[in-house]
């Protein structure tokens, strides 16, 4: 047991004090016998008695608002004449539930893996239970009314510290609170790499415990936070494309949503006035960028290639030609393949861009700096075809024919 569990607690017997509760027992109570003179209790122990009563509820109250019991107070209050029964009853296992608290906290089982960091911000004004709370729905705890009961005893339940704490799912409560009263707070930090599909971002987020899954893609449905983001038949995704790769840091706790404006912030702020004013001069739209910078992330493993990718699909788009990229139909698939195949080019999707001229419905992943750079500054080549190698590094060609002969090379 941490030091702090045997502070701030005073023993009864050690001090020789009766408990406090001890004065306002039935056995200490003053007799109510009748007035010798007209047979009638006095009015002023009939007072006492009932102020006594009102102390008792008082502290019943308290107690239930900071474990959960107010409805056992409200039927214990509607017992009326038999109330001392009932509270010395609901003393007696108080008491009991009080001897046994430590053992069934630090025992208990709690729901989450052992290995997984699990994220809890503790805000200012916060109270124990409110602290309880959010532990238990983290499955950091099994029990928050035993964990509140615990800290009570403890004598530390205003002790916490606010901030954000990392906790695990192997932790006994006595850490937990250990942590809590020492205020060893995290700061988290999430990288995001570049190439990103939504999916992905979820899926991390949530192993890092900062988000839920579901509720995250949920919200990617239709988040647009910025005008650019525009509203397209078929997208999977409104947010797709637009949450920025980067490390970020937080101190504390954020919701999905939360942490999709973070993200989306990040990259309205990288689009500086210089590269929207580039776009504009290109014609092309904040998302049709976006759209065209995802295209050469998801192909390019190299930065000496994204320029020489984002020429080849500008010259497509100017022929007329299909964009023919593997990456949207990479997009498409439940899992990566290595090498798409012939059947793959004809999946009925917008995404197709086998089938389809022209952009895909909207971006198939989150771009980096270097793809948005190299869609306004593409390099100045005239080159058709492009090939990667089991390396990842592109060949290009200028006839079709020749990118056959490089297919057969490379591959």
């Amino acid at each position: 047991m941490p030091d702090w569990s045997k502070t701030e607690k005073t023993s009864t017997e050690d001090s020789g004090q009766k408990p406090e509760f001890a004065e306002k027992s039935v056995e200490n109570e003053p007799k109510t016998e009748p007035d010798a003179k007209d047979g009638k209790v006095p009015d002023e122990d009939i007072a006492k008695a009932s102020d006594r009563k009102a102390d008792w509820f008082k502290t019943l109250e308290r107690l239930a608002e900071e474990t959960g019991v107010e409805d056992s107070i409200a039927w214990l209050k509607g017992l009326g004449r038999k109330y001392w029964i009932a509270i010395a009853a609901a003393a007696f296992v108080v008491f009991l539930s009080g001897c046994s608290a430590a053992y069934l906290l630090t025992n208990s089982p709690n729901l989450a893996d052992p290995d997984q960091e699990i994220f809890v911000h503790v805000a200012s004004g916060d109270r124990a239970k409110d602290v309880a709370k959010k532990l238990e729905q983290k499955g950091v705890i099994g029990n928050r009314h035993l964990f509140v009961l615990q800290v009570k005893l403890n004598g530390v339940a205003d002790q916490f510290k606010k901030g954000t704490y990392t906790f695990h799912g192997n932790m006994t409560s006595d850490e937990v609170i250990a942590k809590l009263v020492a205020g060893e707070t995290t700061v988290i930090k999430f990288t995001i790499p570049e190439g990103f599909g939504i999916k992905e971002i979820a899926e991390r987020l949530s192993k890092e415990g900062l988000v839920n899954k579901e509720k995250f893609l949920q919200k990617a449905k239709d988040f647009a936070p910025y005008d650019y983001i525009e509203e397209h038949a078929d997208v999977r995704y409104r947010a797709e494309g637009f949450l920025f790769p980067d490390t970020y840091t937080i101190q504390t706790e954020m919701n999905e949503e939360e942490i999709m404006e973070m993200m989306a912030a990040d990259l309205d702020q990288r689009l500086t006035p210089k590269l929207r004013r580039r776009a504009k001069e290109m014609d092309l739209s904040l998302y049709e960028l976006i759209t065209l910078a995802s295209l050469v992330e998801k192909e390019a493993r190299y930065d000496e290639d994204r320029p020489i990718i984002a020429q080849v699909f500008f010259k497509r788009l100017e022929l007329g030609m299909p964009l023919q990229t593997d990456a949207s139909l990479q997009y498409l698939m439940d899992a990566p393949k290595e090498d798409v195949l012939i059947s793959d080019t004809k999946i009925e999707s917008p995404y197709n861009t086998y089938q389809n001229q022209g952009l895909p419905p909207g971006p198939i992943a989150s771009p980096g700096m270097a793809a948005i750079e190299a869609v306004l500054y593409p390099a100045d080549t005239d080159y058709l075809y492009f090939v990667a190698d089991r390396d990842g590094h592109n060949h290009y060609s200028y006839a079709y024919s020749d990118h056959l002969d490089l297919v057969d090379q490379v591959r």
